[in-house]
């Protein structure tokens, strides 16, 4: 019966043609201020996975830094990793970069925690920053962000638990 309707139909009957379909770049979303779950999640595994290891390269006692993106499907990934020299800021992140973890090989502060070129790194780039501390097991480890006007961090335990936000 449908066929013999569609067969029926005249050429004046037929639908509007639809204008092309135009294919453009999405753009991309503004970096969130605090990471998301499953961003956290990866900087919890994979940076406490690198914790230990040691470094290779002229710097023997050097930070880690990975760099976290997302693949095209979306997931989390490393995007790249680096060295730098113990107690030196962290430069501008590139572009493309969520988040970025940083592994401490020893505690600078009195209480352990982020220190202050940790503090100044989310303040001036507005992205979420792990920080890991090398020098314990299992490996403590602090997530900085930028919320509303100003940094806080809060402790992320071994299983992934969160605690509340300190200034």
């Amino acid at each position: 019966m449908i066929a013999l309707l569609l067969a029926i139909q005249s050429p004046a009957d037929a639908a509007p043609a639809l204008p092309p379909v135009v294919a453009t770049v999405p753009q991309s979303a503004a970096i969130p201020a605090i990471a998301d779950e499953d961003m956290r999640l990866f900087a919890a595994l994979n940076g406490r996975k690198v914790a230990g290891r040691p470094v290779g390269g002229p710097y023997p006692t050097a930070d880690k830094i990975l760099l976290l993106t997302r693949d095209r499907n979306g997931h989390p990934d490393v995007g790249g990793s680096l060295a730098m020299p113990v107690r030196q800021s962290l430069p501008p992140p590139p572009p493309g970069t969520i988040a970025v973890v940083r592994l401490h090989q020893r505690s600078e502060t009195v209480v352990p925690g982020p220190t202050a070129d940790d503090l100044a790194f989310v303040a001036a780039n507005k992205i979420p920053l792990f920080v890991i501390g090398e020098w314990a097991r299992p490996a403590p480890m602090w997530e900085v962000a930028w919320q509303g006007d100003a940094v806080r961090y809060r402790v992320i335990g071994d299983v992934g638990e969160i605690g509340p936000w300190q200034d």
